[in-house]
């Protein structure tokens, strides 16, 4: 190591490379290679994309090795079809270097078929085995919690999906406690670390929902969320599952195993976590609701009270006390009026009875100069001369009053004549 030191310290040391001296003299010497201008590679399509600017980027790959590859917009429209993640095809193009990332690729012109890669292929032979197992059966899907009070998260600790997911969760829904599994997500030893992380958080009493996430990534980087023990545990997990894992053209058996997938890290946070500005306005909304349901109830109520009130009032004992004491009156009123009448008429029934019976009584006839003559020791009034004898009292009753007389003759008249009598008074 001190050889190495003074080697770089000795008077015979050249002036130092900057890092854009050395790049730039790396292209110069792979673009100058011949051989590297005019090249055919085969090799497996991954993480293939396209940006905004109309550019193609992608990773050609085999078991061993890898190249980034770029065909520019100009290129691309002249292709009939462009490549998917794990097509194997023959890629014909330049070697050179891209100075400001400091890395080599490929520039291609031109694409040919070359059958699909292996990885791709193991991948689509397994997801139909699962498939066929019943793993990705809609039916086994399971709803989210609308309102979670525990979201465990499954994640590198240094990844940045985990930052994206308790940003989104610390916006959206605070009021959640986010645990977090941590676990390798790339990486031979990530599979199992990824089910003992799912097996953890099951053990809880605490989790409500479940976050499998890491950010995008080629299909190897990827492949720990292929692996058949992941899908297993997703599966079989008692807790709803929502997988995020890389971008939103990015599909891996954990997403079809999931009860939700979510197309990044991001959208798998806001999927668990409600907003809680939304969640502002459907309270103030369900509240004004309320208020003006009430109010309406109460009005309702009042109006249906009142109603009540004057009904009672009808019926009850005060209104009927009234009621009848206006009918006495009535009645009493009808009563007297025909006490009144019914006096007047009896009256007259009486002053014409009076009438007839002046007309017919003995005063009357008294009165004409008749006499009414009575046996003075009986009492029985003579009707005829044969009831008297010379010498009888009689009493004579004449109209204005009575007399004493005594018989002193008896003749019989046959014009209803009476005997002689003589007055003593």
């Amino acid at each position: 190591m001190s050889k190495q030191l003074r080697l770089f310290e000795g008077p015979t040391f050249s002036e130092p490379y900057t890092v854009s001296q050395l790049t730039s003299r790396i292209r110069h010497l792979i673009e100058g290679e011949p051989e590297l201008g005019d090249v055919w590679i085969e090799g497996e399509i991954s993480n293939f994309g396209r940006a905004s600017s109309g550019h193609c980027y992608f990773t050609l790959k085999d078991a061993g090795a890898q190249i980034r590859c770029v065909m520019w917009r100009s290129v691309v429209t002249l292709q009939d079809h462009l490549p998917t993640d794990g097509d194997l095809v023959l890629a014909h193009g330049r070697v050179g270097v891209y100075e400001a990332g400091g890395l080599y690729q490929l520039y291609v012109d031109q694409f040919r078929a070359a059958g699909v890669g292996d990885l791709y292929q193991q991948f689509e032979r397994l997801k139909a085995r699962l498939e066929a197992e019943g793993l990705f059966a809609p039916e086994r899907k399971r709803p989210l919690p609308r309102f979670p009070c525990g979201i465990g998260v499954v994640t590198s600790p240094a990844a940045a999906a985990l930052r994206d997911v308790i940003n989104v969760l610390g916006r959206r829904y605070p009021l959640a406690e986010v645990l977090l599994a941590p676990t390798l997500v790339q990486g031979d030893a990530a599979p199992p670390q990824i089910v003992a992380a799912l097996e953890a958080l099951n053990r809880r009493d605490d989790v409500d929902v479940i976050i499998v996430t890491r950010g995008g990534g080629s299909l190897e980087d990827l492949q720990a969320f292929n692996d058949e023990r992941v899908a297993r545990a997703v599966t079989a997990s008692r807790i709803p599952v929502v997988c995020g894992v890389g971008h939103e053209t990015d599909f891996s058996l954990a997403d079809f195993a999931a009860d939700v997938r979510a197309p990044t890290p991001s959208a798998a946070a806001e999927l668990v976590a409600p907003d809680r500005a939304e969640l502002r306005t459907q309270v103030a909304m369900l509240s004004a609701t309320l208020v003006a349901a009430l109010q309406g109830t109460i009005e309702e109520q009042r109006w249906r009270l009142a109603e009540q009130m004057q009904a009672l009032k009808h019926l009850s004992p005060a209104a009927q006390l009234a009621q009848a004491r206006q009918r006495v009156d009535d009645l009493l009123g009808r009563a007297e009026a025909a006490m009144y009448y019914g006096l007047i008429l009896r009256r007259e029934q009486l002053s014409g009875l009076i009438g007839r019976l002046a007309g017919v009584s003995p005063l009357g006839t008294l009165k004409r100069g008749y006499a009414i003559v009575h046996h003075r020791e009986t009492g029985d009034v003579v009707r005829s001369v044969a009831q008297v004898a010379p010498g009888d009292a009689l009493d004579i009753r004449v109209a204005d009053g009575e007399f004493e007389a005594t018989a002193v003759n008896r003749s019989h008249t046959d014009d209803g004549g009476t005997d002689d009598v003589r007055e003593r008074n």
